[in-house]
């Protein structure tokens, strides 16, 4: 097909506005899986995906339409996330793009992911196909949200789409604006091979799979390719297209988006953003690639079991085949043994990777509080960065402690703009702008430490708004604050995994908050089990977990009362050997209560 009839898009939008209801319409209507074949979310192949609603990753095909103009059109789709932690999905989709689709809920209208997403497709320079989705509902408001969508991009009313991708209502529409409105794709068939890889999945068969557009020139099965930024070389086992399922084809041109399976054994060889080309006539200079994307939550995961370790490794390894963002290092640790610190996106991708450990690969794992990377500038200039707290080092040593900071976007009514406020000043949130785009609702935009917002910031949003309000946020900078880390000692102990690093003023509360719950949570032990929370070698809170005792004075009824002390020193005694020696069983619940310390 020639390249003039090709276009290459994606559809972006706010978590739950459709995208992937309009994806499937897209599908059915274009001939590509037949009726039997048809079932929701068809692109989302993962169950997790299919239970939670959401697109976790991206995902492309190729569909063939006549246009009402009675020629063929290639159109190449690709699925992108909605969730903010997956954003970097998102990015990763839109370079391999001329168009984007932008879906808006017609009831819920304009949210934070929808003008996030919007921002990167314009930074990207693709043109902007606005749909109005959901027009079925009684609660939909089509005529003043259209107006909402032209006061945002400019032009006419009659360029907004409005359509149901529930029951495909005007989803044809849909359709002839993409081959209207998208360009073709720019690119030279005869310059040297340039192919951008923008995601990859591991297949046991065939290695990596790499997720291509090719931008000049063309791919072809029998030709040796390399990557440009690893210099890695590559012999394709399979050149193809998607289908939705894979397809081979003996080529991909310029201008077309499909796989390159490469056979190589990791996801790192073959990274996100490379360049392949021609091992033979190699491009002078590769194509513009993505920043990696970096972890932001940081947590421990543990094998309940220590005979599991070695499961879990494997676990992690291939589920990093499959999921770069991933990251982990072994650890250890006298309350969990053996285990991994692992790097997330944000916490919804931290439980998607636990929850997959424990569906696909039938482990019982405990995973720790998460925490947040500082920066550390030491007495003698250096500067160490730590994700755990446990790895701070002595404070002797240290001149002062960065944390990270985010700029925040929160969309809410008017109406909840106290509770939003409240909320954030309470988490040292700073309020850097604010936004009327449309009557009745505001943008705050706030600067506020991602330690503050990791845990439980976004229940209490939505809490607060009555789930009206949606966030978007991106990394600001590192600054310098009054931090200390709060260490949990049980039974004299240190627990690692327990430790938090807290600002100054809130030490003394937190580590109070903390030692009450886990008195509550720690079982009774033969003996009196102190949990402490000190900060430095001053200890700011104390509780005691008292012992399980039996009562060795049942049997005396009257007589000397030298025998009953002598009864009771000798179990004094008892215990006291019994603390020397005994190990306190910490459950997982004591490691989840780190998370749950609000200000309640």
């Amino acid at each position: 097909m020639s390249q003039s009839a090709i276009r290459n898009f994606c559809i972006i939008a706010h978590i739950d506005h459709g995208k992937s209801t309009l994806a499937d319409r897209l599908l059915e209507l274009t001939g590509t899986i037949s009726e039997r074949e048809m079932q929701d979310q068809v692109l989302d192949t993962m169950d997790l995906e299919r239970e939670k609603g959401v697109t976790i990753k991206a995902s492309a095909v190729r569909m063939t339409y006549t246009a009402a103009d009675g020629k063929d059109y290639q159109l190449n789709l690709i699925d992108t996330p909605g969730h903010v932690d997956f954003s970097y999905e998102v990015s990763r989709a839109l370079h391999a793009c001329e168009g984007a689709i932008l879906v808006v809920d017609a009831a819920q209208g304009i949210e934070a992911q929808t003008l996030a997403n919007l921002y990167l497709a314009t930074e990207a320079d693709l043109e902007i196909v606005p749909v109005l989705n959901k027009i079925d509902l009684p609660s939909a408001r089509p005529d003043e949200l259209a107006q909402e969508i032209r006061d945002l991009l400019g032009g006419d009313l009659d360029q907004i789409i409005c359509v149901s991708a529930k029951d495909g209502t005007n989803v044809e529409s849909v359709l002839e604006a993409v081959v209207q409105l998208v360009p073709p794709p720019a690119g030279d068939s005869d310059c040297p091979t340039r192919a951008l890889i923008f995601d990859s999945h591991y297949d046991s068969y065939k290695g990596v799979v790499a997720y291509v557009r090719v931008m000049d020139g063309e791919l072809d099965q029998s030709e040796q390719l390399e990557l440009m930024a690893s210099g890695a070389p590559v012999d394709p086992i399979e050149v193809g297209i998607f289908s939705p399922e894979m397809r081979p084809v003996d080529r991909l041109s310029a201008g077309e988006v499909g796989y390159v399976a490469t056979g190589l054994k990791t996801v790192h060889e073959c990274r996100v953003g490379d360049t392949l080309t021609s091992r033979r006539t190699p491009a002078q200079e590769p194509l513009p690639g993505y920043q990696a994307a970096k972890p932001m939550v940081f947590a421990g995961l543990y094998p309940t079991e220590g005979e599991d370790y070695g499961a879990l490794k494997d676990a992690l390894e291939k589920l990093r085949l499959n999921d770069a963002s991933l990251t982990y290092v072994p650890e250890t640790s006298e309350a969990l043994n053996f285990g991994f610190r692992s790097g997330f996106l944000g916490l919804f991708h931290m439980d998607i990777i636990q929850e997959r450990l424990e569906r696909e690969y039938g482990l019982d794992i405990v995973a720790t509080a998460p925490s947040v990377r500082y920066q550390v500038l030491l007495r003698d200039g250096s500067t160490v960065t730590v994700s755990s707290p446990a790895d701070l080092p002595d404070a002797n040593e240290v001149e002062e402690i960065r944390e990270p900071w985010m700029h925040i976007q929160v969309f809410t009514p008017e109406a909840y703009y106290g509770s939003v406020m409240e909320l954030v000043t309470r988490r040292r949130g700073v309020l850097t702008g604010q936004e009327y785009p449309t009557p009745g609702r505001v943008v705050l935009k706030y600067d506020i430490p991602l330690a503050e917002i990791v845990v439980d910031f976004y229940d209490k949003l939505k809490s607060g708004t009555r789930g009206y309000a949606s966030l978007d946020y991106e990394f600001a900078d590192y600054r310098p604050d009054e931090l200390v880390k709060v260490d949990v000692l049980v039974n004299r102990r240190p627990v690692d995994e327990l430790a938090i690093i807290v600002h100054e003023k809130d030490a003394y509360h937190r580590g109070q908050a903390l030692v009450s719950k886990l008195k509550r949570l720690i079982p009774r032990q033969q003996f009196q089990v102190p949990i402490q929370a000190a900060v430095g070698k001053r200890v700011i809170s104390r509780a005691n977990v008292k012992a399980l005792r039996k009562d060795v004075l049942a049997k005396c009824y009257g007589g000397d009362v030298t025998r009953k002390r002598k009864l009771l020193e000798k179990q004094k005694a008892g215990k006291k050997r019994m603390k020397r020696i005994g190990n306190v069983i910490i459950p997982q619940e004591a490691f989840m209560a780190v998370l749950r310390l609000s200000e309640d």
